[in-house]
């Protein structure tokens, strides 16, 4: 990593001229794409991208292709001075600032549909929404051409997503997950998290801890279900309308009734007005 400042880039020329600049020098460039709204989670991606790489590339856009029509895409939090702040301070290299006239310019009329790991779970909850990030996923990739792109195991069904879209397309581009980062509570770290009352943000850690509890009975388990079953009780009482509460295979994310296999513990489920996801590994015993 370079002692130079972090490069403020808005056009494709630009980020090419850097990049390819970079990539004539024989340096490993990593990807980190966000919507901003950065924290520490986020952090933690560009640290990884420093420790695997020697070019951090961090994209901020609020796409709006992945939000449904009652969606929160109008208040999603845009705090782009404090974001390049944050990653000064991280010593990336370049944040790409795409415009929605460049992502999406007039007459665009392309839309990448990824099959198997976008079924149910999000993919049936938010139509279109899988769609919308495949899209600018492979929009982002191509501007950047990375060796490397991290992506957050927070999203994990996302994250099986664009493993899936890169494989199958034969994109050569390494894609990675990194652990979710907690808060001390356990509480996942996630942009949206700033939406939550104080009241609510002192119930949202149960989610965790109704999940880890059911993670380490379920690799046992003969049967998911009554466990399940018993985990969406334990979110209602404790506040929470949840979406789903499911058991899916690690790799394909296909849904399975035992952990005979690694497996994920997926949840999505609202507090108040914030909808929270998570998810967690279930290794069988």
């Amino acid at each position: 990593m370079s002692d130079q400042s972090l490069l403020r880039v808005g056009s494709i020329e630009a980020l090419r001229e850097a990049t390819g600049r970079w990539r004539a020098a024989g340096e490993t460039i990593v990807l980190v794409p966000t919507m901003g709204a950065l924290h520490a989670g986020h952090l933690s991606l560009v640290e990884e991208a420093k420790r695997v790489g020697q070019r951090v590339v961090v994209s901020i856009f609020v796409n709006p292709t992945q939000f449904g029509p009652n969606e929160d895409f109008s208040r999603y939090p845009r705090v782009l001075e404090a974001d390049l702040a944050l990653l000064r301070e991280a010593q990336a290299d370049l944040a790409w600032l795409p415009g929605v006239e460049i992502m999406y310019p007039e007459g665009f009329a392309t839309r990448i549909e990824v099959g198997g790991p976008s079924g149910g779970l999000c993919g049936d909850l938010r139509p279109g929404h899988f769609s919308g990030v495949a899209t600018v996923v492979t929009k982002l990739l191509h501007q950047v051409q990375p060796d490397i792109a991290l992506f957050g195991e927070k999203d994990f069904q996302q994250l099986k997503v664009i493993q899936r879209m890169v494989h199958d397309l034969d994109m050569p581009f390494d894609i990675r997950g990194v652990p979710t980062l907690r808060e001390p509570d356990g509480l996942a770290l996630s942009s949206r998290n700033r939406y939550l009352s104080p009241e609510e943000r002192a119930k949202a850690p149960e989610l965790h801890r109704v999940m880890a509890d059911l993670a380490g009975r379920l690799g046992a388990a003969a049967a998911a279900g009554p466990l399940l079953c018993e985990g969406l009780s334990a979110l209602e009482t404790a506040g929470f309308r949840p979406q789903y509460l499911e058991l899916r295979d690690a790799e394909t994310l296909a849904s399975v009734t035992t952990a005979s296999r690694p497996a994920r513990l997926l949840a999505a489920a609202y507090l108040g007005n914030t909808r929270l996801i998570d998810n967690l590994p279930v290794t069988p015993v």
